[in-house]
């Protein structure tokens, strides 16, 4: 599959989340991002900013196996991965299958559970796998979590643990939508409270899981010249050597960045990576990487805020 082929099914799957979601296009298009390059994505935003609407609509466009799982305080793993029952009649342990496996898992405020069953989600997410009683069992070969979750200010939040934040290739700020989108969404859904089924929408699959795999084969493929692959390592590092910042971005940070850039090239109709790509992508991947230090936080610096001075600061090549 070549790259003009990626983006008109790209586009193809936009218009089709469209049919259900007013706006948040900047989102979507990380969300095709990751998709291509086979990663994962925490949408973060306050209650009713259409996140879970997002990702039920994006998983409907696919036309994949979906998944759901509401975390609450009281979820355990074994809720999310699945158990093993004894069967009286067999007079044998069966495999009770979790949520996670499937193609596409909401995660849905996957910040309301605490540590031990977000930690659920770890060897999933780096491994497509789950080890369940000391077996371990494969998921879908394009496994893929969109998970939700709101600010970690809002009351009943666990934050999520470092390792677990490192595995997700984006972390998207999902933000009120302005005045003109606010006002269609009024004008299509003011007549209830109810959300609508997504059948209601009228979403078709606009991709089949052939395309999929073709898709992401064509950008692993895609031309990352040396003097862009020095720019996405200088600016990962620079993120441990600036004093704002306590804990800078892992090295996996500069593999998915790369991933990533090529990803948005082939969305862009390009079969190379220029360093714009790395620059619109950074915030994004390396947002939630990062650690800030005390005395930058009581400044009032963020770690947004510190990302952007870093691409202010380090010389992109020509």
């Amino acid at each position: 599959m070549d790259v003009a082929a990626i983006r008109e099914l790209t586009e193809r799957l936009r218009l089709e989340v469209h049919k259900a979601v007013v706006g948040q296009d900047r989102a979507l298009e990380l969300m095709l991002i990751a998709l291509l390059s086979d990663g994962h994505v925490l949408l973060e935003g306050v209650p009713g900013t259409a996140k879970t609407l997002l990702a039920r609509a994006f998983a409907a466009a696919l036309g994949v196996g979906f998944g759901r799982v509401q975390f609450t305080p009281d979820l355990m793993p074994g809720d999310v991965i699945g158990t093993n029952l004894f069967n009286f009649q067999t007079n044998a342990f069966t495999l009770t299958r979790g949520p996670i496996f499937t193609d596409v898992l909401l995660a849905d405020e996957v910040n309301r559970t605490p540590p031990k069953t977000q930690a659920a989600l770890l060897q999933a997410m780096q491994e497509r796998a789950v080890t369940i009683d000391g077996t371990t069992y494969p998921l879908s070969r394009g496994f893929m979590v969109l998970a939700t979750q709101n600010p970690i200010e809002q009351e009943g939040t666990y934050p999520l643990p470092e390792a677990e934040l490192d595995r997700f290739l984006f972390k998207i700020a999902v933000g009120y939508p302005d005045r003109s989108e606010e006002r269609e969404m009024v004008r299509l859904h003011g007549h209830r409270t109810a959300t609508p089924t997504l059948a209601e929408y009228g979403i078709a699959r606009a991709a089949s899981p052939q395309d999929l795999i073709e898709m992401r084969g064509t950008v692993g493929t895609l031309r990352l010249a040396d003097a862009v692959i020095d720019y996405v390592v200088d600016l990962v590092r620079a993120t441990r050597e600036r004093q704002a910042l306590l804990c800078g971005a892992s090295p996996r940070a500069a593999n998915m960045l790369a991933v990533a850039a090529r990803a948005r090239a082939a969305i862009e109709g390009r079969n190379f990576v220029i360093p714009d790509d790395v620059k619109a992508l950074a915030l994004p991947v390396l947002r939630h990487r990062v650690v800030m230090a005390p005395a930058a936080e009581i400044e009032g610096l963020t770690a947004e805020g510190a990302i952007t001075r870093l691409l202010e600061e380090v010389e992109a090549p020509r």
